[in-house]
């Protein structure tokens, strides 16, 4: 049984409009599926990822209208990380972003990669991450994961310099998002938040059967541990991450506007999925029966924390029911609502999406 690497991230926003506005017009990415939660088809699903639709890029989101902001806590996300190419692509990205009137935190160094942070309308926190420079940083490629390793003091220290890191940015204005930084190759890594990081790892190391990649500290709370878990090497793309906060200080999370409501791993089929359901029953996991979500195939269980967690299948893909020239322009139903469709579509509020041009037409 194989566990791909991450398909989605799914997140609650209070008003669609402005999340398409943010997500394509700011971000540029695209706008996939427009459809509703099947589960309350009284309320949009929005699908947004890279050109090609591909499981990996995507991060979709449920509207709940006027919903109140969550508070980010133990069994929840704290933020999710979209890859850039380099450092000049992140820079970029911080001028572009400040010029939008958005706050950007970094960039900063991570050891195995630099990054900014930023938060969406709803306060998502949304990191850009660079590709490199990787695990083998600090350790050997056939050694990663096996030791701590501590975040290096005079990384920490540059961390700390205020005045530096504002004053780092791209000289010039970056109106257009270009090739060379565009999010096209989808999500870096998932960070959520765990009670007891060893319980975490019984869970996705040894039950799930991820490699972990790295044992380090929050760099910005060095007295809690941070791990990262991935397939093969450990590819951005593959990773979920965890901190470690003691129950005791640190609250549980509350859903809401701008929290996750749940995130899902790759599997590369429905049968490889229906032994992973055996598999998550026999250790005694409550887990969903085998939900049809037309682009997919999905199961549900919970990590140690309470986190939702879902499996999903690579297949049939995002153009089942529409092409890719013309993907999030409609809205789209599933078989079973079709007959529904004047009455569901009576209690949304349509949508305006920016026509979708690919990064070498926007250059």
């Amino acid at each position: 049984m194989t566990i791909l690497g991450l398909h989605h991230i799914t997140i609650v926003c209070a008003n669609a409009q402005r999340t398409v506005d943010f997500y394509t017009t700011v971000l540029g990415q695209r706008l996939i599926k427009q459809t509703v939660n099947f589960d309350d088809p009284g309320s949009y699903h929005l699908y947004f990822g890279n050109a090609e639709a591909r499981p990996g890029s995507v991060i979709t989101f449920f509207e709940w209208p006027g919903a109140g902001r969550g508070h980010p806590g133990i069994g929840g996300t704290h933020h999710l990380a979209l890859q850039v190419d380099d450092e000049d692509g992140l820079l970029r990205w911080k001028r572009r972003l400040t010029d939008h009137g958005i706050a950007v935190d970094g960039p900063l160094d991570r050891h195995y990669f630099k990054s900014i942070y930023f938060h969406d309308p709803d306060g998502t926190i949304i990191e850009i991450a660079t590709i490199g420079p990787g695990w083998t940083a600090d350790e050997a490629p056939d050694a990663i994961g096996t030791e701590f390793r501590a975040p290096p003091q005079e990384m920490m220290i540059a961390n700390r310099d205020e005045a530096r890191i504002l004053a780092t940015t791209w000289p010039e204005p970056v109106p257009e998002i270009t090739g060379d930084m565009a999010l096209r190759h989808g999500l870096h890594h998932i960070t959520a938040i765990g009670a007891d990081i060893e319980r975490t790892h019984a869970f996705f190391g040894d039950l799930l059967g991820m490699r972990r990649v790295k044992m380090t500290s929050n760099f910005d709370d060095p007295g809690s541990a941070h791990w990262y878990w991935g397939t093969g090497n450990g590819e951005p793309g593959t990773l979920i991450t965890y901190f470690g906060r003691d129950p005791q200080k640190t609250q549980r999370v509350q859903l809401g506007a701008g929290q996750t409501h749940h995130f899902a791993l790759a599997v590369p089929d429905e049968a490889t999925q229906l032994e992973w359901r055996d598999r998550l029953m026999e250790v005694g996991l409550r887990v969903s029966p085998v939900m049809d979500r037309c682009y997919f195939k999905s199961i549900y269980t919970q990590d140690p924390d309470g986190h939702i967690v879902e499996l999903a299948t690579v297949g049939p893909g995002f153009t089942v029911d529409e092409n890719v020239e013309t993907l999030g322009r409609t809205l789209k139903l599933p078989p079973w609502l079709e007959a529904d469709r004047a009455a569901i579509s009576q209690n949304l509020r349509p949508l305006e999406v920016p026509e979708w041009r690919p990064m070498e037409e926007a250059r």
